[in-house]
C-alpha cells in the first residue's frame, strides 16, 4: 500500500542503505529485555514514542528499507509486493492501540512518527501529542489559516502542492494542499519544534519500527540524553507482553466512516409534481471521492409504483418524479468495497418532501463513542447513526450526515498468544550500519529530508 506513495516520490538513486539483516535474542533474553522496557516505561516521568515504517508492516503496508521492503526489492531486481488491501483501509496495528492505550494512561506524553499512513491519527493519538515528520498522506491543510483536514481517501499529491479542494472555512475559502514531503521538502517546524522539544524533555525514548539511520529525524532522540534521559530500541513484537506486564490492556480498534444522503426536491412547472434527486455522497465535499463504498442500491418499501436502482458509479445519484402530496419510505442499501468489515448496510429514509429549517445536531462525540461501544459488546460491524441534519430551503434540500461502523479490530490479550507470532520464540533486532551508528553519513543538512526511514 506504500507502493503508491513511493512511486509519486521524485526520482533519486541513492535512498540509503537497505536490506539490513535481522538479528534474534533467544526466549530466555526476551523475557528479560521484556520486564526491563516494562520497567523503564511505568517508572518514566515523560515517556516519547519515536515511530517508523515498521510499526505499520503487519498492517498489511509493506516497509523500505526491511528485507522484503520497497527499495530494498527494487535494488535486487525483484517483483514488489502486491497490496493486501486499499491503502485507506488500513487498520492501525497491536502497537499503535499499545501506544493509544499508555497515551491514555497517562504514560505517553508525546510521539513522534516518521509515517504518511495516517495510522497514529486514525487510531487515536491526539493531534496536539503527534509529530508527523514527513506528513500524513490522508491530511489536507489550509496554508492560509493553517487548519487541518483528515480524510478518509488517499491525497492525490505530495510535495506540499495544491490540491483540487479549497478550505470549508467561509472567511477563508483558500486552496488546500497536501502536507507529505518529497524528498528534498524541508522538515516543517510545526512538527519537527514540539518533537525537539519533547525529545529534550524525555527521560525514555522509545524507538520503535525504525532504522534510525537517516538524518535529521534519527537524530531527535538523542537530545534526550543531555538531560539523562535513556534510548531504547525495541522490536514491536514485545509490546503485548509488555502492556501485560503493565497491567494495561490493548483497547480493540473500532473505525467509523461518515457520508452524506443529500435530498434535493423541486415543483415540476405545472406543479402536480415534486422532481427530486437523492445522492450518496462524501461527508468531505463534493469534488471528494467515496473510497469504501462500491455500490449503492435503491428500493421502496411497500410500494410497487417506484422501480428499484443500482447505483454503480460514482457520484451515487437517482433522480424520479413523484406526486407532490405522496409520501413513501426509501431503503438504501449500501455495499462496501472489500477491506471493510461487513458487506453492506441498510437505511431506512422517509420522504415527505416536507423540509424543516431545523437543523438536528447532536453530540457528535457522544453519538459516536455510542457507536464504539455498541460494535465492541457486539464484535460486529454495521451499527449506524445520524450525527447531522441540516436543511435549505434554496434550493430546497435536506442533508444528512450518517455515521457507520465499517470495521472492528481486536488484539490479543495474552503473551501466551503472542508466542506464535514470534519467528521461533525470538525477538527480532536491527543491525547497526559500518559505522556503528546506524546512521547515513550523506544526510547531514538539518531540517533537510533527504532519505526515509
Amino acid at each position: 500500500m506504500s507502493l503508491g506513495y513511493a512511486e509519486k516520490l521524485s526520482y533519486i538513486e541513492d535512498v540509503g542503505n537497505v536490506g539490513m539483516t535481522e538479528y534474534f535474542d533467544p526466549p530466555h533474553v526476551l523475557q528479560e529485555k521484556i520486564e526491563r522496557l516494562a520497567m523503564m516505561v511505568k517508572k518514566s516521568k515523560h515517556l516519547v514514542v519515536f515511530t517508523g515504517a515498521g510499526i505499520s508492516t503487519s498492517c498489511g503496508i509493506p516497509d523500505f528499507r526491511g528485507p522484503k521492503g520497497i527499495w530494498t526489492l527494487q535494488r535486487e531486481g525483484k517483483a514488489l509486493p502486491e497490496a493486501s488491501l486499499p491503502f485507506h483501509r488500513a487498520m492501525p496495528s497491536l502497537t499503535h492501540m499499545a501506544l493509544v492505550e499508555l497515551e491514555k494512561a497517562g504514560i505517553l506524553k508525546f510521539l513522534i512518527s516518521q509515517n504518511v499512513d495516517g495510522l497514529h491519527l486514525r487510531s487515536g493519538i491526539p493531534r496536539e501529542k503527534l509529530a508527523e515528520l514527513h506528513g500524513n498522506s490522508f491530511m489536507e491543510a489550509c496554508p492560509s489559516c493553517g487548519v487541518e483536514y483528515l480524510r478518509d481517501f488517499e491525497v492525490e499529491t505530495i510535495g506540499l502542492k495544491e490540491t483540487s479542494r479549497r478550505c470549508s472555512d467561509v472567511k477563508c475559502g483558500a486552496k488546500l494542499k497536501d502536507t507529505v514531503l518529497d524528498w528534498e521538502d524541508a522538515l516543517p517546524p510545526k512538527e519537527m519544534d514540539p518533537a525537539e522539544k519533547h525529545c529534550r524533555m524525555a527521560d525514555v525514548v522509545l524507538c520503535l519500527g525504525t532504522s534510525l539511520q537517516i538524518t535529521p529525524a534519527c537524530n531527535l532522540p538523542l537530545k534526550s540524553l543531555r538531560g539523562g534521559g535513556k534510548i531504547i530500541i525495541v522490536n514491536l513484537q514485545v509490546i503485548a507482553s509488555a502492556m501485560e506486564f503493565l497491567k494495561l490492556q490493548i483497547p480493540p480498534f473500532v473505525r467509523i466512516d461518515l457520508f452524506e444522503v443529500i435530498l434535493t426536491q423541486a415543483l415540476s412547472i405545472d406543479r402536480k409534481y415534486v422532481n427530486w434527486t437523492l445522492q450518496v455522497a462524501s461527508a468531505h465535499g463534493r469534488r471528494a471521492p467515496l473510497p469504501f463504498i462500491k455500490s449503492v442500491e435503491v428500493s421502496f418499501v411497500d410500494n410497487q409504483d417506484y422501480k428499484e436502482a443500482i447505483l454503480q458509479m460514482q457520484p451515487f445519484r437517482l433522480k424520479r418524479r413523484t406526486m407532490q402530496a405522496k409520501s413513501f419510505e426509501l431503503v438504501l442499501k449500501v455495499n462496501f468495497i472489500d477491506g471493510c468489515g461487513c458487506q453492506s448496510v441498510e437505511i431506512n429514509i422517509p420522504i415527505d418532501f416536507k423540509v424543516s429549517i431545523d437543523c438536528f445536531n447532536p453530540d457528535k462525540d457522544a453519538v459516536l463513542q455510542r457507536l464504539r461501544d455498541t460494535a465492541i459488546q457486539d464484535l460486529c460491524c454495521g451499527q449506524n447513526a445520524v450525527i447531522e441534519r441540516t436543511a435549505f430551503l434554496m434550493p430546497k434540500s435536506e442533508v444528512t450526515v450518517y455515521a457507520i461502523v465499517t470495521n472492528i479490530v481486536q488484539y490479543i490479550k495474552s503473551s501466551n498468544v503472542l508466542a506464535d507470532s514470534l519467528s521461533n520464540g525470538n525477538v527480532k533486532r536491527q543491525r547497526e550500519s559500518v559505522n556503528g551508528t546506524g546512521t547515513s553519513r550523506k544526510r547531514s543538512k538539518v531540517h533537510r529530508r533527504k532519505s526515509r526511514y
